[in-house]
């Protein structure tokens, strides 16, 4: 054992962070009886880690395997079709199925059907958390503002007047394309409101209005929608952007990033039991939707929170609500890594991915279990995302874990849904195949450019050298890689489904 201080339970050895995390702050509230998570993770461990090491030495075999073949050959040109027999032979390459499509439900629409941007943020910076999930909404003039958008960067010093009329301009052009008028320019407009459910002045689309805040002669905000996406003009004739436009208009804020990661994996490094309860004391608060922290600007301290659900009256009468977070999900880690953060009975560090599978979803039923306030999934499900699986056997093998996952904690089968990060070639060559076989449960697939490449590199260092990384973007196979991963996911039936 090491350094860290241990409490026993359930034949394991549960760092102290951890321990103190999951039993004073995870478990209750959860519906889940703490000697029912300890026996579950002790059995889920038990059954499932020889499995895993199974799985990893499966890999090694066949890596072995690839690069005798390469050696052996080292001297011959490149032989394609006798490569292909080789990992079909060896196992690499499976047999592909017949055609299906997958069956997963219970997905809210921001990770099936609305088009948009998602961020990925490592869980365990508090700060960074809370803004990636505060970015589902975003102003349109600060981003212009702050950026390159309009040709050049902002000038230094204080707020920049012909800057702020260009920032103007810009936006309102954005509108006149997004949700044009019936006649003229939003550029032109002297008043916003809302008459007998329409705008005024009149919309080309009038279904593109889709609500307001305040009194509709007056009101404080308009709300567009344009391709699934929002867009809110903000009118306040007392702020000081509004103070001196025609309409009042203070900002344009727009639907942003609908979709966020939270990384326990590629953008951290949790190590031990100090670290991985950080993380995981990270992600229940954002499930319990109470995450805060304290942040210093020059001499100003504030607390940072998480929006709220935003309200609106709508046309034909009534109220509706859009969520005011990103749809969270959480990156655990792939089948290769271990940690010291729990030790068995025999001593020996246990697979990190089934730590993560086991808590992530604990803290998750805080969110779940809401029956009113924000919530993170309206549609009932746990979002984890699955890096580095190698080929259908691993996808098989988290399929199960997560099953496992489900009856301990008591949630119906397939509440816990899988993002499948295509970025091992194993993956790639079976994509289909490892859809088929998450196939109740997957809500993304996705290409990497990075893992990808590295590892191509890896399964094929012995077959010679690489072009340099400046060129490798233009070589055919990424350009196939990712067009197979498109093509494969709309074949498996992911449209309207996953992304």
């Amino acid at each position: 054992m090491s350094d860290t201080n241990y409490v026993e339970m359930a034949g394991l050895h549960i760092g102290e962070p951890l321990h103190d995390l999951l039993a004073n702050h995870a478990l209750p509230g959860s519906g889940v009886e703490a000697d029912t998570f300890w026996n579950g993770l002790a059995a889920l461990i038990a059954d499932f880690a020889p499995r895993n090491i199974e799985l990893l030495e499966r890999r090694a075999e066949l890596q072995a395997s690839i690069d005798q073949w390469h050696r052996d050959r080292q001297d011959q040109p490149h032989d394609a079709s006798a490569y292909r027999a080789f990992l079909e032979e060896l196992g690499y390459l499976v047999p592909e199925g017949p055609d299906f499509a997958v069956e997963t439900d219970n997905v809210d629409a921001e990770m099936a059907t609305i088009p948009g941007p998602q961020l990925v943020v490592p869980v365990m910076n508090a700060r960074y958390a809370i803004n990636a999930a505060n970015a589902r909404w975003g102003s349109l003039y600060d981003a212009l503002y702050g950026t390159d958008v309009l040709g050049d960067l902002p000038p230094a010093g204080p707020f920049d007047a012909d800057r702020g009329e260009r920032v103007i301009a810009w936006a309102r052009n954005f509108l006149d394309q997004a949700v044009p008028l019936a006649t003229g320019s939003h550029a032109d407009v002297d008043n916003y409101e809302v008459a007998d459910g329409a705008l005024s002045p009149a919309l080309a689309d009038p279904t593109q209005l889709v609500g307001w805040q305040g009194d509709p002669s007056q009101p404080a905000a308009i709300l567009l929608r344009n391709n699934g996406l929002h867009i809110e003009i903000q009118i306040d004739p007392e702020d000081r952007i509004g103070s001196t436009d025609p309409a009042s208009v203070k900002d344009v804020v727009l639907e942003s990033a609908v979709t966020a990661i939270m990384d326990c994996e590629d953008s951290v490094a949790a190590v031990d039991a100090e670290d991985k309860a950080l993380a995981y004391r990270n992600w229940l608060g954002l499930m319990k939707g109470d995450l805060t922290e304290e942040v210093t600007k020059g001499t100003d301290t504030f607390t940072r929170r998480m929006d709220s659900d935003r309200m609106y009256a709508q046309p034909g009468g009534g109220s509706f609500l859009l969520p005011g977070r990103s749809t969270l999900l959480v990156r655990n880690v792939g089948h290769l890594m271990t940690t010291p953060a729990i030790l068995d009975s025999d001593g020996n560090e246990i697979p990190e991915g089934l730590l993560d599978a086991m808590v992530t979803a604990l803290c998750a039923t805080h969110d779940l279990n809401r029956v009113d306030g924000d919530r993170n999934s309206r549609a009932g499900s746990v979002y984890i995302v699955k890096p580095k699986m190698h080929g259908p056997e691993e996808a098989a093998f988290t399929n199960d874990v997560f099953a496992r996952v489900e009856d301990v904690l008591g949630l119906d089968r397939h509440t816990l849904k899988v993002g499948v990060m295509d970025e091992e070639r194993r993956t790639t060559v079976n994509l289909k195949e490892c859809i088929r076989a998450v196939a109740d449960r997957v809500v993304f697939i996705n290409t990497g450019f990075l893992d990808r490449t590295g590892d191509e590199m890896h399964t094929s260092m012995e077959a010679g050298p690489f072009v340099r990384k400046s060129d490798m973007k233009a070589q055919a196979w990424i350009g196939a890689y990712e067009d197979w991963n498109v093509d494969v996911g709309l074949a498996c039936g992911l449209r309207g489904k996953a992304q």
